[in-house]
């Protein structure tokens, strides 16, 4: 009978690597002591400027990138794809003050994964920065409603109303068991209404149906 050894090294589960890029040393300094005592991350490298950003991302190829909006050296959103098909393995969380939903629109539909607003809750970034890093999605939840205010007249792409709002759940983070419990559904209808989603577009990821939705005007503010 084979005994299991009880002195064998428990592999540790990889933590996700994490620069950040802001402007102001204060603010740097804060997000480092939110991700440092936060489980599973690892801040590499902190940046003040669009320039340095690029250079310690090509350097230390983080998991994430949290990139300030108004950083010296650009525009930052202009940044955002140029960054993204420079170094797609990394992903970008944006943490801002524009609470303007055309510019959540816009950061999303130029391929950040995370959307924070710097006055909310330190919880909101680990869980932002802690998605993005498997390439899902976050948006700051004070922007749903009105990112989610107006959409385009008639459902595109065959997809039916109640698809449709589905797909605006989904660009918007909820979890299906969340929305199975605003749209009063089953999961398992919603795990049902996604795949047919993902059928009719020809999507595979949720990054691409937050793109899809963005496109489309599905989420408007």
């Amino acid at each position: 009978m084979l005994v299991p050894d009880a002195d064998r090294a428990i592999p540790e589960t990889p933590r996700i690597r994490v620069v950040i890029a802001d402007d102001h040393a204060v603010v740097r300094r804060g997000l480092r002591q939110v991700l440092d005592a936060a489980d599973g991350f690892e801040v590499v490298a902190e940046a003040s400027d669009l320039d340095g950003a690029r250079c310690y991302v090509r350097g230390h190829r983080p998991d994430v990138l949290v990139l300030d909006l108004n950083l010296p050296g650009g525009l930052s959103l202009g940044a955002i794809p140029v960054i993204r098909a420079e170094f797609p393995d990394t992903q970008i969380v944006v943490l801002t003050m524009e609470s303007e939903p055309a510019y959540a629109r816009e950061a999303l539909g130029s391929g950040a994964l995370g959307y924070v607003l710097k006055e909310a809750a330190e919880a909101e970034l680990v869980e932002a920065v802690r998605r993005a890093a498997p390439g899902d999605t976050y948006l700051n939840p004070r922007l749903g409603a009105r990112v989610a205010a107006a959409a385009a007249p008639g459902p595109p792409d065959g997809l039916t109303e109640r698809e449709v709002e589905v797909l605006r759940m989904v660009a918007l983070g909820h979890p299906n068991q969340d929305i199975a419990q605003r749209l009063s559904l089953s999961v398992r209808t919603v795990e049902t209404h996604r795949a047919h989603i993902h059928q009719k577009l020809r999507l595979g990821s949720r990054a691409e149906l937050v793109r899809y939705a963005l496109e489309h005007r599905l989420v408007e503010g």
